[in-house]
């Protein structure tokens, strides 16, 4: 049932103004959140643009200082947003858009995967399209343009990520790529494109590709010289990246060594289930024996898909009967083959009217063409029911309660991701993953996300090495990984080069779900025999996307 509908208050007025503000100088970001009136073009991503973003910032931070808040859904705001602005502010004041540049969440990818969520129904949506591409080239320009104020100013990402972007690139602009597939299989839903609207898409496309590939020779023969060997951030730079994932202030120095205990609890965990699945075996042995099982395979990205749709739609109408109130607009999850090749799987959520459905994405590396269900069924779970999509969607549409940025922007990767792999334990107690090998695969990814806190902190604050023999590395890291983890060599390589790019998003993830434990535990300790646990989770849903210190003062008060 939809809650009541709330008059709008001054602080509200303040969030969705700077909502409109960013939608219109991020256009990407509004096509995002499905504000489409902006789709035919980029934004500024030169250090003017990036200042005049900074400008912005200030402008409304002052706003919303002045602002009053009128009750607690003002105060959650005033407080979240307040965050998020002067956290923006340090992050802009530290240069750290002068070497914006990594292997998945970059202006490079992200210029580029726009092209995934604009509506191609018609051809008036393509030509909006055309037109979005050719503006392409200027949003390039002006991204090498900040890059190169990056080499002068001496700040500048590892050389790691420098040559793995310029790899990706190729895979964008090759005959074959993403540029010349798209336009040449461009087609509305119904009838064709006019012959003059089809050469301006190809056209435009050509130009993107050229654009593309310009920035692949500024980054291998400006920015790769004079690019850092060193994948470590620092420390001063990783707590703000840590602060930017989490919304929330952590010692970085407890949390590596949680960390270590928490892998070691996995490990532990995995070992006692393997035995379950064969008498005697080691977690390798029985991940072996589960790899020949032909009943839990998958083969090719069609099966895939449908396995993933099939699943996922399962387990919102069961759930929706037993344990949440799923409103019809959040019922619909499409799963998604992405038409990338880097590795990884994610989550897009719905446009604010529901128009485009929240999706989960899997971008397969080339050459994989093999899946096992029981490594995978948790992930269905974590990107959708009653994981990302039961969050993220219920924030949307609670729109007669929220405001615009609660609704669309606000939150953080803590946040989403911890209750993601929150939600996958929540499963394991439901009953979902009574099948041994199904636990297995579930505890697989916790490992991986406990081995990951450890490596990211590990890595980019040059911590001793667990064996004591120097300090980590990404050799040194990637052998770990390796150790930790029972995936494909490639994704191995991508999570790695992900890490030491991304700093503070990956142990997000594990230590998100340790902190939304924590505030479950609080509840219960302050509500003792009150406790009702679906009632938390509807309590803790219904505050939206936060950062984790606002959720926790939320739920406090």
């Amino acid at each position: 049932m939809t809650e009541p509908q709330r008059t709008p208050t001054q602080i509200d007025t303040i969030a969705d103004a700077w909502v409109d503000t960013l939608a219109e100088l991020e256009p990407t970001l509004a096509t995002y959140i499905g504000r489409f009136e902006f789709n035919d073009r980029f934004g500024d991503y030169s250090p003017a643009g990036h200042d005049r973003l900074a400008d912005a910032a200030r402008s409304t931070l002052a706003d919303l200082g002045g602002a009053v808040a009128v009750d607690a859904i003002d105060q959650v705001t005033k407080d979240d947003l307040t965050r998020e602005l002067e956290l923006q502010l340090e992050l802009h004041d530290a240069k750290w858009h002068l070497r914006d540049l990594n292997v998945i969440a970059s202006p490079a990818q992200d210029i580029r995967a726009v092209f995934d969520l604009m509506p191609t129904d018609t051809a008036d949506d393509w030509s909006v399209v055309a037109k979005r591409l050719k503006s392409l080239p200027d949003a390039i320009e002006g991204y090498i343009d900040t890059l190169r104020e990056g080499i002068s100013a001496g700040v500048v990402p590892a050389r790691r990520q420098v040559s793995e972007v310029v790899t990706q690139i190729a895979r964008y602009t090759v005959d074959n790529g993403f540029f010349a597939t798209f336009a040449g299989e461009a087609a509305p839903a119904e009838g064709s494109l006019p012959a003059s609207l089809a050469r301006e898409l190809a056209d435009s496309s050509g130009a993107a590709r050229v654009a593309y590939d310009e920035l692949a020779r500024f980054l291998a023969d400006e920015l790769a010289p004079a690019a850092t060997e060193k994948d470590a951030v620092g420390r001063e730079l990783y707590a703000l990246q840590s602060r930017r994932f989490l919304g929330a202030t952590i010692d970085l120095d407890e949390t590596y060594e949680w960390g270590i205990e928490e892998l070691a609890r996995m490990v532990a965990e995995q070992e006692s289930i393997a035995d379950e699945i064969k008498a005697g075996a080691s977690v390798e042995e029985a991940v072996a024996f589960l790899e020949e099982d032909a009943s839990r395979k998958l083969v090719g990205t069609e099966a895939l898909q449908r396995w993933m749709q099939e699943t996922s739609d399962r387990a919102v109408e069961e759930l929706g009967r037993t344990h949440f109130d799923i409103a019809d607009p959040i019922r619909k999850l499409e799963c998604m083959i992405a038409p990338t090749k880097e590795g990884g799987i994610y989550y897009t959520g719905p446009t604010d009217d529901f128009s485009r459905p929240g999706r989960m994405w899997w971008s397969v590396p080339e050459g994989v063409d093999t899946f096992d269900t029981w490594r995978e069924l948790t992930t269905v779970y974590h990107e959708g029911v009653p994981g990302h999509h039961l969050q993220i969607a219920q924030a949307v549409y609670n729109r007669a309660q929220l405001n615009s940025w609660r609704r669309l922007l606000g939150g953080t990767s803590g946040h989403a991701e911890g209750w993601a792999l929150y939600a996958e334990r929540l499963m394991e107690q439901l009953g979902y993953l009574d099948d041994p090998a199904d636990r297995l695969g579930m505890l697989d990814g916790q490992r991986m996300r406990a081995a990951r806190v450890v490596l990211d902190i590990g890595v980019h604050l040059e911590k001793p090495r667990l064996d004591g023999t120097g300090t980590w590395d990404h050799d040194y890291a990637l052998d770990f990984m390796r150790r930790n983890v029972n995936m494909p060599d490639e994704f191995v390589q991508f999570e790695v080069n992900r890490y030491l790019g991304w700093p503070g998003q990956a142990p997000s993830y594990k230590v998100g779900q340790r902190i939304w434990e924590q505030l479950r535990d609080d509840v219960k300790d302050a509500k003792g025999a009150d406790f009702d646990i679906k009632a938390f989770h509807k309590r803790a849903l219904d505050v939206g996307g936060v950062g984790l210190d606002t959720l926790r003062a939320a739920l406090a008060r």
